[in-house]
């Protein structure tokens, strides 16, 4: 019998590139090497207190040589490296033992930064600091201060990227020294620019306070050479709706819902209330629950009937032992009256006597 054959958008699905950002996901080999840098100097400073274990130290150390230089250590470092899951870890490790065996027995004297030696001169997966690309070139600015120290350069530290500056808020320009509207140049110099951040009310300015704004944000007006907060709420023309009220912040406005008792209203709560709904009226300033049940004119008007107050509202219901009726509450008999109503000659029982 013949296997079954995968249908065209299976074969379509697997031939499909990933979706977009997955293969970001992937560590860079710098990174990975970076990781594994990283991971070898900490089994070093777990492993700088031991010894080889047996019991005589000062014997082990002269006859097998000093714990700290010895393989007994690198075998306990290069074992903690890698979980065994990490499948890409443990490859590396694998693939460049003899290296790191090479650097930690001969080499760590004249190449004390692993990292430089490892990741940047003999893999040449990684760059020094401040510089860039498959060549290792200076980011823009230098590589001592990249981006004059205002931003992050693209590619620093890896054979990746170009070089460019992605600047920090405030900052913008090829080396991250010009200032972005909302700030302004606090220092300046052949080494360093440092731009600050205006005042809320400004859109421009030359310093810190809204006596030095160029041009006023959105929501403020400028007044005697300042930029002052426009009270959106004193508009001649409400900006909010009916059921709603408006407040005033700097450089904007809110409109909030009114009070559930109110019909329109000036401000929060109750006691803003223009007018109130039914059910509600004024008390001492405020819309507060009318007591219905209280009035002179009661509003449940069937025989025994009972009123119950509710916000804004009220409920009439009959009594416990009382049925409805169109115009009445009228009480339930029991079961043995009812017997006795029909059947009114009949002797009692003798359990009754």
């Amino acid at each position: 019998m013949r296997p079954p054959v995968p249908s065209l958008g299976v074969l379509l699905l697997l031939l499909l590139p990933p979706p977009p950002g997955e293969a970001t996901k992937k560590p860079t080999p710098c990174k990975r090497c970076r990781e594994l840098v990283d991971k070898f100097n900490q089994g070093m400073v777990d492993t700088a207190n031991k010894n080889f274990g047996g019991g005589n130290t000062a014997w082990e150390e002269k006859t097998l040589s000093k714990y700290e230089f010895s393989e007994v250590r690198l075998l306990e470092i290069l074992e903690g490296l890698c979980g065994s899951s990490d499948f890409e870890c443990n490859q590396l490790v694998e693939e460049h033992e003899e290296r790191l065996e090479a650097w930690w027995l001969r080499l760590k004297k004249n190449h004390p930064d692993l990292f430089e030696w490892f990741c940047v001169k003999t893999l040449e997966v990684c760059c020094p600091p401040g510089t860039y690309g498959p060549d290792c070139l200076a980011c823009q600015g230098g590589s001592e201060r990249p981006c004059s120290g205002n931003g992050h350069c693209s590619g620093d530290g890896s054979r990746q990227g170009d070089g460019s500056c992605q600047c920090h808020a405030g900052y913008q320009g090829p080396l991250c020294t010009d200032c972005v509207d909302g700030y302004f140049s606090s220092l300046r110099n052949a080494t360093h620019s440092v731009c600050s951040a205006c005042d809320q009310s400004c859109k421009t300015c030359t310093g810190p306070t809204h006596r030095d704004c160029g041009q006023c944000e959105v929501g403020w007006v400028q007044e005697d050479d300042a930029c002052v907060d426009v009270d959106e709420c004193a508009a001649e023309t409400p900006p909010c709706g009916d059921g709603q009220y408006c407040e005033n912040s700097r450089g904007a406005f809110t409109c909030e819902d009114c009070d559930a008792t109110c019909v329109g209203c000036t401000g929060k709560g109750p006691e803003g209330c223009k007018e109130c709904v039914p059910g509600y009226s004024k008390d001492s300033g405020q819309c507060t629950d009318i007591d219905e049940c209280s009035l002179e004119e009661k509003p449940c008007a069937r025989q025994n009937e009972n009123c119950y107050n509710t916000p804004g509202s009220y409920v009439c219901v009959c009594p416990e032992g009382f049925e409805e009726t169109e115009d009445a509450c009228v009480q339930i008999r029991p079961a043995g009256d009812e017997a006795a109503e029909e059947n009114p000659t009949q002797l009692p029982s003798r359990e009754d006597l």
